[in-house]
């Protein structure tokens, strides 16, 4: 049996299991697995893999993305680069245990906004700073669209939310949520910022899929504004996980 799974804490909202429990009876998949693996404390990552000898891979969440770093073997350039890793490949050699990890946010985020790549959209505004915010800066960058951080402390390079102002959110068409508010339970919660200031020249982009159409994204479409969900996001970099977990080249 090969065994899948997903590390963070808490897992209550996610749909990794689901998804790949989905895809393995789907595509006729045998012999394979996909659990959650809810670790209060990152320390707990040597255990499980000691524990499990038939684990060969991992998605990381919230809040371990760049907390993992410090057991990781090998890391992808793109990943180092970003400074989040959310897929690690277990490779064992007898007892030997390796880590390798990648980030598969990265090709979630381009599929998700490649039609506002190809559109033009010069702008951006992240709202965010965590380790998936680092993986959507790291896209805008590469596709040439500039964009401005905003966290709940100003610091430097990102602003705070009472910066967003009329001239900031007119200038950038491209909002994007990389904030855990509106994840379920919790669905009511949305980013502060002044949605009377939106319009249809707005797209909204989030990176939550559970509720999929998150508060962000329904008081953007109570104004007019296009929307893309998280949902898109999640199938993306879920096969990339597969992939890499798969494919010798990885």
């Amino acid at each position: 049996m090969r065994k899948y799974g997903l590390i963070g804490y808490p897992l209550g909202h996610s749909f990794s299991k689901s998804y790949f429990s989905e895809k393995f009876q789907n595509e006729k998949i045998v012999g394979c697995s996909y659990d959650n693996f809810p670790l209060i404390d990152l320390g707990m990552l040597p255990e499980l893999l000691n524990e499990m000898s038939d684990l060969c891979g991992l998605n990381v969440t919230i809040p371990y993305k760049s907390e993992i770093f410090r057991y990781l073997d090998i890391i992808d350039p793109e990943a180092r680069e970003i400074g989040a890793v959310n897929v690690i490949k277990i490779r064992r050699s007898g007892k030997k245990i390796q880590l390798c990890g990648f980030n598969s946010d990265i090709a979630g985020i381009y599929d998700s906004l490649s039609g506002c790549i190809t559109q033009g959209i010069s702008k951006a505004i992240v709202l965010g700073t965590g380790g998936s915010s680092l993986a959507v800066c790291y896209v805008l960058k590469k596709s040439g669209i500039g964009y401005t951080q905003v966290s709940r402390s100003r610091k430097p390079g990102v602003i705070s939310y009472p910066d967003l102002d009329r001239t900031l959110l007119g200038e950038a068409a491209l909002i994007i949520n990389t904030t855990p508010l509106g994840m379920y339970p919790d669905i009511d919660s949305r980013p502060d910022l002044d949605y009377s200031l939106l319009n249809e020249k707005h797209t909204l982009f989030d990176l939550v899929y559970n509720p999929e159409i998150t508060a962000f994204l329904r008081s953007g479409l109570e104004r007019g504004c296009s929307v893309i969900t998280g949902l898109k996001m999640l199938h993306s970099q879920a096969e990339k996980a597969w992939q890499i977990w798969n494919d010798e080249k990885f």
